[in-house]
């Protein structure tokens, strides 16, 4: 008689096989494999220069001068740390900041070439002087010497740096560095009135992929999968123009400051340049493989770039039309870049999950930014302070310039993100995919607004999407190019004050900053 087979189910089965597993190998785990020092030397040779490529070149503090300071005959080992600059340092700073007097930079005359001593030697030292003279000191010798390892490049010491500033403060006792700090509390948000929507434009055929206003801020053009570009006027929303001439989706439009010319490019890996006196292509620049993604215009020369699913972004000769620089690096296709005048000039996002700092003289990436997990499809320069955004579907990230310093997240945007803008007010749009547009205060990374318009009658719910969003040049309406073939003008309510809307902030609430 032939035995009835038991039947368990998938769950029991699949904890039977994971302990098969484990008892299979157990004894691999418990094993302690000896390491090879040859080889170990190898992989660490090759990790150094995978991981750290990009800033091998600067000097390296040498920490063996630095105890030698410490345990000179001095007690307090501030004699052997010379401020002159005529004689041999250790370390010597050569560039300066294109924005000295940005936050959190204090390079001055005086640290421009200088000895780097150890934080206890500057401890030590605010010790050694008068109380009086410390606190005048504390101001001048502190911060420099913390703002010259950040500026660097150089990983924070394990001292705080706080602690530094408490013991010369303190009135040079030892004791002092027992002082109780007061906890971080997260900075109040400033108050932005709610943003309602004023006006829906229709007329494209297709998806709104890209929009750019130009700088007399009369009217904006927009790109579309229907492969027209269309000129609106602003204050009324009406059509003024349509351009054909690309053959697939146009994906990118810039209007020039410094001269009548509109650029674009699309799907059919074409870069156009429209003369809007003759309403007609002037100039092709031709050179990319694939689909061209974004474009974008240097402000102070005439020079233009373009990125492209063929993982490279170009740069062109506005009036020769010739490839200045091919900038190679990214292993994904590059969705989106950024210029501007300050040092580093150009900046990309790609799906390979890196920002890129690009030298544009060079035409080398400067820096290389690791920390996003997904594809980075946006970025935005901020119009004030020397910082940028990225959005990725994990998050959006706050960086500082010149060496993408990182800032803050801003979490809770949970879709995939296709565009960014910022304003001078410090407001933050970021619009996604699935229709959502959420407003940040700059500043804290407080989200006071999210929007969800409905989609234009007729089309499905499906078609709610964010492609571009741009502020027009008075900051006073936000410009959206979304799925439902519609264009969207979104203005401040004049009507809300801080009573009808107010901030909901939690001040006991640190909000951790993960990179």
């Amino acid at each position: 008689m032939v035995e009835e087979v038991q039947k368990h189910s998938v769950h029991t089965l699949v904890f039977r096989s994971l302990k098969r597993t484990h008892d299979m190998f157990v004894a691999d785990h418990a094993k302690s494999i000896a390491i090879d020092d040859k080889s170990h030397k190898l992989k660490m040779d090759v990790k150094l220069r995978a991981d750290y490529f990009p800033v091998l070149h600067m000097p390296v503090i040498k920490e063996g001068k630095d105890k030698a300071l410490q345990n000179a005959t001095d007690p307090y080992g501030h004699n052997n740390f010379s401020t002159n600059p005529g004689q041999n340092s250790d370390y010597v700073i050569t560039g300066t900041h294109p924005y000295p007097s940005g936050p959190g930079i204090a390079l001055t005359a005086e640290t421009q070439i200088q000895k780097m001593p150890s934080d206890i030697g500057v401890q030590s030292l605010a010790l050694a002087l008068p109380p009086s003279q410390s606190r005048q000191e504390a101001s001048r010798v502190a911060p420099s010497v913390s703002d010259i390892l950040r500026h660097a490049g150089n990983a924070e010491r394990s001292q705080p740096p706080g602690l530094s500033m408490s013991l010369m403060e303190a009135g040079g006792t030892k004791n002092s560095s027992l002082i109780s700090k007061k906890a971080p509390t997260m900075p109040k948000p400033q108050w932005h009135p709610p943003w309602k929507l004023y006006r829906v434009i229709s007329g494209h055929l297709g998806w709104v992929r890209s929009i750019a206003v130009e700088p007399g801020n009369q009217w904006f053009v927009t790109g579309s999968a229907d492969r027209t570009i269309k000129i609106w006027d602003l204050a009324s929303g009406k059509l003024k123009l349509s351009l054909t001439g690309h053959i697939s989706t146009v994906r990118g439009v810039a209007v020039s400051s410094r001269s009548p010319y509109l650029f674009s490019c699309g799907e059919d890996k074409q870069v156009k340049c429209w003369d809007l006196e003759y309403n007609k292509v002037i100039r092709h620049y031709h050179g990319h493989l694939s689909a061209v993604y974004d474009i974008d215009l240097h402000p102070t020369i005439d020079v233009l770039v373009t990125c492209s699913r063929d993982s490279t972004a170009r740069v062109w000769d506005v009036r020769t039309k010739a490839n200045v620089h091919t900038l190679s690096g990214h292993t994904n296709t590059v969705a989106t870049v950024r210029c501007q005048s300050a040092e580093p000039q150009i900046i990309t996002g790609s799906h390979d999950t890196t920002i890129r700092l690009w030298d544009l003289v060079a035409g080398k990436t400067r820096v290389t930014l690791t920390n996003h997990k997904k594809s980075v499809r946006a970025i935005a320069l901020h119009p004030r302070l020397y910082t940028f955004a990225s959005g990725s579907p994990d998050n959006i990230k706050q960086w500082k310039f010149p060496d993408g310093s990182f800032i803050q997240n801003l979490s809770g945007h949970n879709a995939i993100i296709n565009t960014l803008a910022i304003n001078s007010d410090g407001v933050l749009v970021s619009g996604a995919d699935n229709g959502t547009i959420h407003l940040w205060d700059w500043r804290t990374g407080y989200n006071f607004q999210k929007i969800h318009a409905a989609v234009q009658p007729g089309s499905l719910d499906s078609e709610s999407g964010i492609f571009a969003c741009v502020f027009d040049n008075s900051e006073s309406r936000l410009i959206t190019a979304e799925a439902d073939k519609t264009i969207k003008v979104y203005k401040e309510d004049d009507t809300a004050t801080e009573e009808t809307h107010p901030v909901s902030w939690k001040p006991e609430i640190m909000k951790r900053k993960r990179f």
